[in-house]
């Protein structure tokens, strides 16, 4: 059964005391959600046997955690400096325990790069193939899995479109790379909003549910009636993470989106 889990889109860091922490994980929980997607930092910002314990307490799970902000720390997995490639790779694997204590997916998209970093198309995607090889090197050994987010050309440089990310997993070839999508970068990249997901099939292991216009669900044109039953077809029984980040505080953002999804799909 779909479940919908929340995207804290602040470090954990801007969380300063534990009544920061409950108040945040209690409004997800009181308004129905059962995970809360993080992004990962290095330091994460706070200590995992108290978030362990306080996700507990809410009876909240964490599906997946964000890699993404390791790119505003210079890491790059396109750039031409080896070093930071070797960089790169090493912060990776660094958040495989943290993801083994919480029985989390790593999601990876942002770091990928952007032309800026390598104008180069072919050259960056070597680079890509072979840094991500070796981290799922680590994350099988680790017993972790590894989604790759396809994110819209005018955020990541390279494999926009869920097609081109599934072809990059197929180049690896490794267990621990699986597919996922997210409506806000196929609403840019996609001729439809449906048809990746059929693509993907049972390989589909995350989802991210975001309005064309990162705000309030159904202020935007994202279909995401098509989309949820979409993924019903499929079987699709994993989590899908709510994304806003505009305009909204974050318990009205969380309340009136799940409440938005639940009236598209009534509890079966």
């Amino acid at each position: 059964m779909l479940r919908y889990s929340y995207i804290f889109m602040d470090r954990l860091s801007s969380l300063h005391s534990p009544a920061d922490v409950h108040r945040v994980l209690g409004t997800l929980r009181e308004s129905g959600y059962d995970g809360v997607e993080f992004n990962l930092t290095q330091p994460l910002g706070l200590d995992p046997a108290f978030l362990e314990r306080a996700l507990n307490q809410h009876r909240l799970a964490v599906p997946s955690f964000l890699t993404g902000e390791a790119y505003f720390d210079g890491l790059c997995l396109s750039s031409p400096r080896a070093e930071v490639r070797r960089q790169t790779v090493d912060r990776l694997v660094s958040y495989l325990p943290i993801a083994q204590r919480f029985d989390a997916i790593l999601v990876v998209g942002l770091l990928q790069g952007t032309r800026r970093d390598e104008p180069n198309p072919e050259a960056a995607a070597v680079r890509i193939v072979n840094s991500l090889r070796e981290f799922a090197e680590a994350a099988e050994k680790a017993e972790v899995e590894i989604v790759i987010e396809p994110v819209n050309h005018l955020q990541v440089g390279f494999h926009n479109t869920v097609a081109e990310v599934r072809d990059l997993i197929e180049k690896i070839g490794s267990p621990a790379l699986r597919p996922m999508v997210d409506t806000v970068h196929m609403n840019i990249e996609e001729a439809s909003l449906t048809q990746p997901i059929h693509d993907c099939g049972p390989a589909l292991r995350h989802v991210h549910l975001c309005e064309s216009n990162g705000g309030q669900f159904g202020t935007g044109h994202v279909d995401f009636a098509a989309v949820l039953q979409a993924l019903d077809r499929i079987g699709y029984n994993g989590f899908a993470s709510v994304k806003v980040y505009r305009h909204l505080p974050l318990p009205q953002a969380a309340r009136t989106s799940i409440d938005y999804l639940r009236n598209l799909r009534p509890p079966q």
